[in-house]
């Protein structure tokens, strides 16, 4: 099976991410997911099948579903339409369809914007240690895995090593002005209640996700990817009981296997990544395709 690890189409400027090769054109930007994976802020020597073509069309479709909620960059992801805005790329059909975004080129906001409904990842890890998620002091005695009563707004930053780093409200607002930091908490609470919402008719949880935003024209716009594996942790309803590990969608599952060697001390958490065994590489291809026919009811190509 053909696996995408990078691109270089020869068009824009190129910059790469851990996932997306992302170039930026005239008023736009062309995104391709790739097959990359990270973990621990490492991309690993192997691509994950089908992985891109998972990230883009369920990101299309969550666009689609949220446009009434607030707009977005994108402006097509059908290889035809980019290939005759673009005819310089048009030998790299077979490349770019099914992974590929053409979007409005807006002026990204530097703050990630974390909606967290139940306590699970990193903000389990810190309430376990301190009582707090993202420095807010959270009620004693709360299970793993537990729903929040109310759902947490946990604004976030990139630090210069390319980690996360969780910021308060107060900061955000400091950051960017009040205005516009309550424009986008008020859209990411309603874009999570939504997501949901849908998701709960497929039998899945969003345990917490991710949105980026951009400014174009002076208009806060949804940019990057949404409600996908990557940006976010997804349960299965059926199984879920609080106090206990969940059965998730998201790359948690190769955090463990990487953890294990970390813990036998045959890796460090820095680059190089390890080789993945097939059988890892496997399971995770099947885990994003699963995801998404639970969502959206169709195989990926």
């Amino acid at each position: 099976m053909d696996v995408v690890r990078e691109t270089n189409l020869g068009i824009g400027k190129l910059r790469r991410g851990k996932v997306r090769d992302c170039y930026q054109l005239d008023g736009h930007i062309l995104l391709v997911a790739t097959d990359r994976i990270s973990a621990f802020d490492v991309v690993m020597p192997n691509g994950i099948p089908n992985k891109g073509k998972v990230l883009s069309r369920l990101s299309k479709f969550w666009f689609d579903k949220t446009s009434h909620i607030v707009d977005n960059h994108v402006v097509t992801t059908e290889v035809e339409e980019i290939i005759e805005r673009i005819p310089e790329l048009a030998d790299k059909e077979k490349l770019l369809r099914g992974r590929t975004t053409l979007g409005r080129l807006a002026q990204p906001i530097a703050v990630e914007c974390v909606v967290r409904g139940y306590l699970a990842g990193s903000a389990w890890t810190e309430y376990r240690e301190k009582g707090t998620v993202a420095e807010v002091e959270m009620p004693e005695g709360m299970l793993r895995s537990q729903k929040f009563d109310t759902l947490l707004f946990t604004p976030a930053t990139k630090a210069e090593s390319g980690h996360d780093e969780n910021i308060s409200i107060g900061r955000m607002k400091a950051m960017i002005g009040r205005g516009l930091a309550e424009q986008m908490i008020e859209a990411s609470l309603k874009l999570y209640n939504f997501a949901s919402d849908y998701a709960a008719t497929r039998g899945m949880l969003i345990a917490d996700t991710k949105f980026e935003f951009g400014l174009l024209d002076g208009k806060l716009i949804l940019i990057d990817e949404i409600l996908t594996p990557d940006s976010s942790r997804f349960w299965l309803g059926e199984n879920y009981k609080p106090g206990e590990d969940q059965q998730g969608f998201d790359k948690q599952p190769l955090r463990n296997w990487l953890q294990k060697l970390t813990d036998q001390g045959k890796w460090d958490k820095n680059p190089p990544g390890p080789e993945l065994p097939e059988d890892v590489i496997t399971y995770m291809s099947n885990l994003y395709k699963s995801v998404y026919k639970l969502l959206t009811g169709e195989d990926i190509a």
